[in-house]
């Protein structure tokens, strides 16, 4: 299962993401709409039958109410503050949590499942949502979404909304690093090129169901895990899955740069939490906290 940061860490990183975020968009935001893994995933997986659930202490101690809700935090995710930064509601609800409906979606939704991937297999290791079943989502949303605003409202919201993609980590530390299939057909730079092609069919097909401000979120520092530090020697960062995560975010770049050129009216961006990130874990006093 994939490991989290600390809170103070994913905050700090994400409202210094959301300085980029804000000039890309330009215009006031209806509603921000999320794919990816656990880094945005809302509680999706509760409803899925998998072992990849925070639904339990101390999960959620931090949240309204005191009570996990299926976030992989103690409290609100990063994308949580960013909605309501924008004068959207503080948190982005699950799509799949039966304690929400259209009226809650029409603002703001998640359709990301922890523990998944680009890769449809990583999505298998799990057994949680693949990629290509949250767009399905996404298009039953638009249906439901056109139901209830009208048809001109609901294209305005969709054409106008922020959508967040945050996916990638898990193709290698639970898929690739793991189960061999993956890597006796492909070297890692190979596999890194098969995740980009995925990666820019998802995209592609996202802009062509009216999608325009997209932000693509980039690796973190995926060697500096808890779980990687904690198998390394003296808790050290593991460093071949942090070169891979770097040179995998550089591919990301060149799609961004590319897909802008190719694509008339995209505004992608790719949002790099990198060496925010490692720092933060390397120079903890500068956050004001001795270990993260």
């Amino acid at each position: 299962m994939e490991s989290s940061h600390t809170l103070l860490a994913a905050v700090l990183l994400w409202l210094h993401l959301f300085l980029i975020l804000i000039v890309t968009a330009r215009a006031k935001v209806p509603a921000i709409i999320m794919f990816g893994d656990s880094s945005v995933d809302a509680g999706n997986n509760n409803q899925v039958p998998t072992i990849a659930r925070s639904n339990f202490r101390p999960y959620g101690r931090d949240f309204y109410g005191g009570k996990p809700t299926g976030r992989f935090c103690n409290g609100r995710l990063a994308t949580d503050f960013i909605s309501e930064a924008f004068g959207l509601r503080p948190f982005v609800p699950a799509y799949l949590d039966p304690a929400y409906n259209i009226s809650d979606f029409a603002v703001g939704v998640t359709f990301a499942s922890a523990g998944t991937g680009y890769d449809n297999a990583t999505s298998d290791v799990l057994g949680v949502i693949p990629l290509w079943r949250e767009l399905e989502y996404y298009k039953d949303y638009q249906k439901r979404l056109r139901a209830y605003l009208g048809d001109g409202k609901a294209i305005d919201t969709l054409t106008n909304a922020l959508y967040i993609i945050s996916i990638g980590t898990n193709d290698f530390l639970e898929n690739y690093y793991v189960v061999p299939q993956r890597r006796t057909q492909y070297t890692i730079d190979a596999y890194q090129e098969f995740l980009i092609g995925i990666a820019r069919n998802f995209i592609v097909d996202l802009h062509s169901l009216g999608a325009r401000k997209i932000s693509l979120a980039g690796l973190p520092p995926m060697g500096c895990m808890p779980l990687e530090r904690a198998e390394n020697l003296a808790n050290a960062c593991m460093e071949t899955y942090n070169t891979v995560a770097m040179r995998f975010n550089a591919k990301l770049s060149d799609l961004v740069l590319k897909l802008n050129k190719e694509i008339p009216g995209l505004q992608l961006v790719f949002s790099n939490p990198f060496s925010v990130l490692l720092q933060m874990i390397t120079n903890p006093s500068l956050y004001g906290k001795s270990y993260i």
